[in-house]
């Protein structure tokens, strides 16, 4: 099953994954446990922090997928929106998302809801934080060339480890 697949299937999050389980283990490793429990691939590479978009671009380029980054906004109405780019794809346009998505207006989310609803924080978003969102309140956009490759790096909802997932129906 790829990464995509995964987010796009009709899974009851929760039977998965809590963050309020009782569990020990950190967010990290409840990724890991998720994705293996999915049957879901991986390539892993632990690293120190990334703090910049040049540094993750390395670190794509160490597990030979493309370089993304994650978005996470919100609208006046308070509905949450996980914008998956190309990380050397400028998010210059806002209002012409918000019309394509037939909303008012959009900006950057708060870190409380980031940490309410993705179990992460800054610098650490990631498509797998949707795995936290049991009440699917967050809708998932994603950019055409992210679609269009074969691999992507994502973190396990931490800056210190990266991620080489399958996209879609590739081979």
């Amino acid at each position: 099953m790829s990464i995509v697949s995964f987010i796009f299937a009709t899974i009851k999050k929760s039977d998965y994954m809590s963050p309020d389980s009782e569990y020990t283990e950190t967010h990290e490793n409840k990724i890991y446990a998720t994705l293996d429990k999915l049957g879901i691939a991986y390539q892993s590479l632990h690293h120190p922090a990334i703090m910049t978009m040049e540094e993750g671009a390395e670190i794509a380029q160490k597990l030979g997928c493309a370089s993304c980054k994650s978005l996470f906004l919100t609208n006046k109405q308070q509905e949450y929106f996980m914008l998956l780019l190309p990380a050397n794809k400028k998010f210059e346009n806002k209002k012409k998302l918000a019309g394509q998505i037939g909303s008012s207006h959009l900006s950057f989310a708060s870190e409380k809801a980031m940490e309410n609803l993705l179990c992460t924080f800054p610098g650490a978003v990631s498509i797998l934080g949707l795995i936290y969102d049991k009440e699917n309140k967050v809708q998932l956009l994603i950019d055409k060339e992210i679609l269009e490759s074969t691999y992507i790096g994502c973190h396990p909802c931490v800056n210190t480890c990266s991620l080489k997932n399958q996209v879609g129906g590739h081979s």
